[in-house]
Parts: structure tokens; sequence; C-alpha cells
């Protein structure tokens, strides 16, 4: 008895007045925040709080760095007079620049920031903070609907914690940005010019940042929520706004870019939850299918409902508990059996490859039901119990301290270099994220460079990126950089480690460099700046043996059959002088160019088993053999070109 009176009395003093509750809610969300992010918020001021990928020597990769060069280059264009929504440096000189996706409404407010206290130390406060914006701005619109101080709060942490939203709070742009959603709520809920603004721009904001696929579930559900509340005009302007927004962001981004034609059925099905995933802590499948949603919670949601709808207020329960289910349902993508026929008939499911992008709007509905089942009245000691088990409920180990590697000396080195665009090897797609290392280092040197990282990246880009990834292993067959204005190159080896998407070929990515007249002029651990001119004649990684060929992007693996061609473009590296001969053989009949050293040799038409026998030259050393088809052959289970069956040198 007498700690129950402790604690009520303490949190009724604590939150006494309109000031100490705001106050207390304030500290409440940021601790929760830094549980969240525990342990990696120990390094707060030197390493970025977001997946602690390995970054072997430099920056960690990951959709942080995207999302934190879009926050950063809104103040730098700014500070140039230049459109903050530009961004002036990417995939150049393929585009004209790229608009800045992510930078609203963020980039403005972090602005002084970036100045003040660098880009790790803002991205990492950005983190910890938008657990309190998520968190009040919930329990603000709870308590607009009428719910006690103590409900509220809960409601906000069960928010700000959410699993799916931590989730997508580590590197991407999703869970930050789902704060908006509960401040168009509140908009909706004040009512009135001003506060219908407010939900008007925060509605309008979810596709002008970039996230179109969870506007295409909050744009619903607000209106949904204001038709019910009888502010429906609030509902038309702020549906309006925001499906002007998407169409802008259509229109200016994702028409004419790689994902203009939408996804694949299979690249949804790669992502898509199952119901397991529903109740298991763990990141099964990587983040982007995680959707844990508590086992306490859920049960409690269940129970707000209840009550809600023995309270009379259908609406409400109607729209929350739509709010909970079909995110839920569409989060399961193709392991719904009607998935597949929402792909193929209703347009706008044609685009995002990630089901789940909406379970925000799920985790903001079981949060607010949630809140209905507490009692209403003052309990101090109830809240502080509630707390306690909502936290442990939903407590999952997302974060870790990713390197940032700030004041790299190449790229200082960079800096103070003469003009001219820069090239980083090794060279990625545009939409595999390994290529967001390089925002990191783009905010310590900006400079035009061809590559980036974007799932909306120009198509050019894309076809820019095709052809540079050869540089990877030293292969510049057809590579014109001074067609491309590119002067300057940034090697990191580091890049190479064990990276899935790069063989370790940095040895043979330096030699090309060698060979064609570059020299390495600066050095940061790692990574290496070469420029053509005087310098030290450098070979990164370790050489491999002399005694078999090293294949470079382009191949299968050995398959029992030899090893086949998976790109038209395909080479790779012997050590020899005199003769080398091929043997190689074609499910059909295709035409096949051979070339040694970035000269092309000899044209066969490749069919049954052939030995093809090629130049090396007197001189003994690494030769680069390359092999090109006009197209790949539709076999199965994978499209495959010539296949290799033996190397012989001579």
């Amino acid at each position: 008895m007498g700690l129950r009176d402790i604690g009520a009395s303490r949190l009724g003093r604590a939150a006494s007045g309109r000031a100490g509750f705001v106050a207390l809610a304030c500290l409440l969300y940021l601790a929760a925040g830094i549980v969240a992010a525990w342990p990696a918020v120990e390094h707060w001021r030197t390493a970025y709080l977001a997946g602690g990928a390995p970054g072997y020597g430099e920056a960690s990769a990951g959709d942080y760095l995207q999302t934190n060069w879009h926050f950063w280059l809104v103040g730098h264009q700014l500070e140039h007079l230049r459109a903050p929504w530009h961004d002036p440096y990417t995939f150049r000189p393929e585009s004209g620049g790229v608009v800045n996706l992510g930078g609203w409404p963020f980039g403005l407010l972090l602005w002084p920031l970036y100045g003040l206290v660098g880009p790790v130390v803002t991205w990492n406060l950005f983190v910890l903070f938008s657990y309190v914006g998520a968190g009040g701005l919930t329990c603000a619109w709870l308590r607009a609907l009428g719910l006690g101080r103590g409900a509220a709060l809960v409601g906000g942490l069960v928010f700000a914690i959410a699993p799916y939203r931590v989730g997508q709070s580590v590197g991407h742009l999703l869970g930050p940005i789902s704060m908006l959603i509960p401040l168009a709520l509140l908009g909706v809920e004040k009512g009135g010019r001003r506060w219908g603004a407010v939900a008007v721009v925060a509605l309008a904001s979810i596709p002008l940042s970039g996230q179109v696929h969870l506007a295409l579930g909050a744009i619903p559900f607000v209106a949904a929520y204001a038709f019910v509340r009888g502010r429906i005009r609030i509902a038309v302007a702020a549906s309006a706004a925001a499906i002007a927004g998407g169409l802008l962001v259509q229109r200016e981004a994702i028409a004419g870019s790689i994902s203009a034609g939408g996804r694949s059925l299979a690249a949804v099905g790669f992502y898509s939850a199952e119901w397991s995933d529903f109740v298991l802590r763990s990141f099964r499948h990587g983040n982007e299918s995680f959707v844990f949603l508590g086992w306490l919670t859920p049960l409690v949601a269940l129970a707000g409902l209840v009550f809600l709808v023995r309270g009379r207020r259908f609406g409400l329960a109607a729209v929350l508990a739509a709010g909970v289910v079909v995110p839920s349902l569409l989060a399961l993508g193709t392991h719904l059996p009607t998935y597949s026929w929402l792909w193929q008939h209703v347009a706008p499911f044609r685009y995002p490859r990630v089901p789940e992008r909406l379970m925000p709007i799920a985790c903001l509905s079981i949060a607010a039901l949630v809140a209905f089942a507490l009692p209403r009245r003052r309990t101090g000691v109830v809240t502080a119990v509630a707390i306690v088990l909502f936290a442990a409920d939903l407590h999952v180990h997302a974060y870790g301290a990713s390197a940032a590697d700030r004041g790299n000396t190449a790229y200082a080195a960079l800096r103070g270099s003469e003009p001219g665009r820069l090239l980083e090897l090794p060279v990625f797609l545009p939409d595999v994220h390994y290529g967001s290392i390089y925002y990191s280092y783009a905010m310590q040197a900006p400079r035009q460079r061809p590559g980036g990282y974007s799932t909306i990246a120009p198509v050019a880009a894309e076809a820019t990126a095709v052809q540079l990834e050869r540089l990877n292993c030293g292969d510049w067959t057809g590579i014109d950089l001074a067609a491309l204005g590119v002067r300057y190159l940034m090697l990191h080896e580091g890049q190479y480690t064990l990276n899935a998407a790069v063989p370790d070929r940095s040895w043979f990515a330096s030699l090309g460099l060698a060979r064609h007249g570059y020299r390495e002029v600066a050095r940061g651990g790692v990574i290496t700046l070469w420029t053509h001119g005087p310098g030290t004649d450098y070979r990164a990684g370790v050489e491999s043996p002399h005694d078999k060929p090293v294949m470079c992007q382009g191949w299968y693996g050995p398959d029992g059959g030899g090893v086949p061609m998976s790109e038209k473009h395909a080479p790779f590296w012997v050590y020899g002088a005199g003769t080398l001969a091929l043997r190689v053989a074609a499910p059909e009949p295709l035409l096949t160019t051979f070339g040694v050293d970035e000269h092309e040799v000899t044209r066969r038409v490749v069919h049954d088993p052939v030995r093809v026998v090629l130049p090396l030259g007197p001189k003994r050393g690494w030769h680069l053999v390359t092999l090109d088809v006009p197209g790949l052959l539709p076999t199965e289970p994978r499209a495959t070109g010539v296949r290799l069956l033996s190397v012989v040198p001579g």
C-alpha cells in the first residue's frame, strides 16, 4: 500500500500541470529511444546509431547514410543559394541532377546542427529525438481524443517503440516519417483552420519525403478518421494535397527511373513477411519483413477495441481495426492469396517491392487501442506498471554502432584538388545499398560523380553503372572516363571485403588503374585517391596465385558443367605468356567475341564444345581475357551465355 501511494504521488507530482506532463512525456520517450538504441548509444559521439554492419576500415554501409545525405544536402544547398530539393552531385553526368527526396521536412530542421556538431552527432540526435516526436505526437493526439494522461502516455510509448517502427528507424526514413501520421490525426481532431492546415501539411509531407508507399495507406486512413470525426473539409483538403504531392513525386522522380515500370512479383515475394513473423522477436529475414507486434500488446489492443464497441464508438473502432488488419494482411505480400490479384489489377501495388511499408499505420492503431484499454482515471501505479510491461513486451535489439570514418585524409586531399568528377570503386548498381557508403564521404568532399544509391535512379545511371562495374576487377574494356568528365578515382579496399555484391578483386582493380596511367596520390586508411600524374604505383589487397584463372563479375560459379556466363560481358584474369587455349560451349549457337588485354582477338559462333586459342604475347604476367555475347540464352534455372569448360595456358 505504501509503495502504491509513493508511486502514485511521484508520478502525480511530476505530471502536475501541463508543462510538467509535457516534460515527463518527453523524458519518457527520450529514455525509450536510449533504451532502444542501447548499447550502441554509448558511442553516440563517434559512431552512427544504425545497423552496426562491419565497415572493414571504412564507414559502415546502410540506408542511414542515404537518409543522412538527404538531410545534410538541404542545408548545404541553401548555404550555396541553390534549390534545397535538388541534388547536383549524384548520377552526373548521366542526369542533370536528381530530386533530393528525403530532405523534406527534417533536413531544414537539422540544418543548423550539421554545422555545429557534424553529421554523426546530428544523425544520432535525430534518431533519439524521433522517439520523442513519435511518442509525443501520439500522446497529444490521444489526449485530444479525450483520453487520460496516463493512457495517452502509454499509447505514445507503444507507438514510439513499436518493433517495426524501431526496425525502420535504424536507417530508413520510414520509421521517423511515421510520426507525421499522428500529427495529421492531431490536426484533424483539433479542427479549425490552423490545425486543419497542420493536418494538410503533415499528410502531404509523407509522399513529398519520398515515402510514397506509406502515403498510399496514410491518405485513406487519415481521410477515414476525419470522416468519422466529422472533419470532412480537412479530409478532402489533406487527401488532395497528399495526392498532389504523390503525383509530383511520380512525375519528377519516379517517371523515367529504374522503378518506372514497377516491381516484379518475385521481388515482392522476396520481402514478404510470414504469419509467424508477427509473433517472433527476431530479424529472421532482415528488417524489411520484421513485423513483430509483441505478445501482450495485441491482446490489450483487442481489449481496447472491445471497450470502444461497448462504448458505441463504432466509427472510431472500425477505423482503428481496419488500421491494424489491412496493413498486417498486406505485409504478408505473396503469402496472401489475393496479393497477386491486387498486383496485377491495381496499379499502385505494382510499384512497392516491400509490402510491409504500411505497418506504421498498424502500429499507431494498436497504440491507440492499447490506450483505450487502460483506465481513464489518474492512477500513477497503473501507468507506471503499464509502461514497464509494454516496454518489456516490445523491446527489440535493432541498433548497432556503425563506423563513421570522419575526417578521412584521402577525401580531405580530394577536397582541395582541382575540379573534376569522382568515380569510386567498387562500382555498384544504383539500387544496391552498398553504394550508400559513398554518401558518407560525399559529405566530406562533395563533388559530382557518376555513382549514387537510389531505387529510383535514372535509367541512364543504371546503364552507366553496368558498364563501369567492370572496373571493379581492373577491366577497362570500352571504358572512357574522360567522356564522363572523371578525373579522380577513389579505391575503397574495405568495400571489397566479404561483400556479396562484388568479388574481392581489389588487387586487379589497382592493377587496371596503374596500367591506365593512374597513381595513388593520397591515402586515408584503406581508401586511396588516384589520378593521372606522379604518385605511387600501389597494389591493393593481395595478389592471387598464378596457377589458376581469377574470375571477375560476369560469371556464375562452377555447376558441374563448366563455368557459365552470367552477363553479356564476362572477364577473367590469367597469368602466363605465349598462348591460351580455351574450351567453350553454349546451349545454342551464340556469336562470341574473344578479347585479350582489352583488344578484340577473334569472333566465333560457339555451340558444341570447341577449342579457341588466344595470343597472350611474349611477356609473362597477368592478362585480361574477355568474352562478349549479344545476349544471354533463356536456359533453366537461369539465363546463361557461353560456358567456360577449361583454361590451359600455352
